[in-house]
């Protein structure tokens, strides 16, 4: 059962606004899904939908993204904590929570930290939190609130066993990817770890590398447009061959390099589940992108490989090469290619 107001451009102030999405809460017999996306919401509303959360015990999916739109950043928290408040209250256990796209910041982290070091996030195993300005500071905060669930819910002989992270576009740096790989080799449950567009270093791609080594059941990595280099790229190279499970390898725009992507491809050709393979972007040269192509002559599975946007000198070549393979279909698109200038490579 589901409680949907997804897309209706609400603007819910005070307890009066808020109150046709708490009546249809209380009307809803067994909530599970619960669609507020597109609305805004202000602290008085939040407090009446919180109450009406109280009794909603089966609730399971939040999906809240894009909930705040030209609110104070001082509102959010508070907000955020009385909708905890009802999840908590009703004994509810989450297994979906959607924050996307509400500009928040380390505030608004604060203001669920609560709800993911309960009860009710120990079932949790879906977090998006991707565009909410996180900082080092909310990496940090999330850091710490899952390593305190996973310890509880453990004592509880349910261990915390969070399985889709997805946390793009959040200034995270290298210091927020390093508090959050504390937690994701604790968990060692993750099957997608989606981190795109963070300002992580090579020094933050490698601890990230740490931590991919504990989460054996990975099919989804992405970390595009942070910057790998060669040594964020050897980390990634040592970490694939344990990640017997993988599916999508996204490292676009990271700065691979062409030495990057020589020590890739003997990694990736380990890897035989492999189905999408993103290394656009990444200024790749001939023999970096030949190198790549002929690891994954076998891959069975392969849907996508992506060498757009690099400096090659013979995109016939690479097409040549995996219409051999019988692998021409699963090769992406050239817009985007730039010529090779004949300075060397700057690792």
């Amino acid at each position: 059962m589901e409680v949907s107001f997804l897309g209706k451009e609400l603007k819910l102030d005070n307890e009066e606004d808020g109150e046709e999405i708490a009546n249809a809460i209380k009307n809803c017999r067994d909530m599970e899904t619960l669609k507020l996306q597109g609305n805004t919401l202000g602290v008085g509303a939040s407090k009446v939908i919180s109450e009406a959360l109280k009794q909603q015990s089966a609730f399971k999916k939040a999906l809240w993204s894009d909930m705040y739109t030209g609110r104070l950043r001082s509102e959010i928290p508070k907000s955020l904590e009385l909708l905890s408040e009802g999840i908590i209250t009703a004994g509810a256990k989450l297994t979906v929570l959607d924050l996307s796209d509400n500009a928040f910041g380390p505030d608004g982290v604060d203001g669920i930290k609560k709800l993911l070091r309960s009860e009710s996030s120990y079932l949790l195993h879906t977090l998006k939190l991707n565009n909410n300005g996180l900082g080092i500071g909310g990496g940090k905060i999330l850091s710490e609130a899952f390593i305190d669930c996973h310890k509880s819910s453990s004592a509880a002989g349910t261990p915390f066993a969070l399985k889709v992270f997805i946390s793009g576009r959040n200034r995270l740096e290298n210091e927020g990817a390093k508090a959050l790989s504390k937690a994701f080799k604790l968990l060692g449950s993750l099957e997608e770890i989606t981190m795109p567009q963070n300002g992580i270093r090579p020094d933050g791609v490698s601890i990230l590398c740490e931590a991919f080594k504990e989460n054996l059941n990975l099919k989804v990595i992405n970390i595009n447009d942070n910057t790998c280099t060669l040594s964020g790229a050897s980390s990634l190279a040592e970490c694939l061959p344990l990640l017997t499970k993988l599916e999508v390898l996204d490292v676009g725009d990271c700065l691979v390099r062409n030495n990057g992507a020589k020590v890739l491809a003997p990694s990736i050709a380990a890897c035989n589940s492999l189905k999408t393979i993103n290394l656009s972007f990444n200024e790749i040269r001939q023999d970096g992108a030949l190198a790549v192509v002929n690891c994954i002559r076998n891959k069975n599975h392969l849907e996508m490989l992506n060498l757009d946007g690099n400096e090659l000198e013979s995109i016939e070549e690479i097409q040549d090469r995996m219409s051999e393979f019988n692998m021409i279909n699963s090769l992406g698109p050239f817009d985007d290619n730039e010529e090779p200038d004949s300075d060397e490579e700057n690792e």
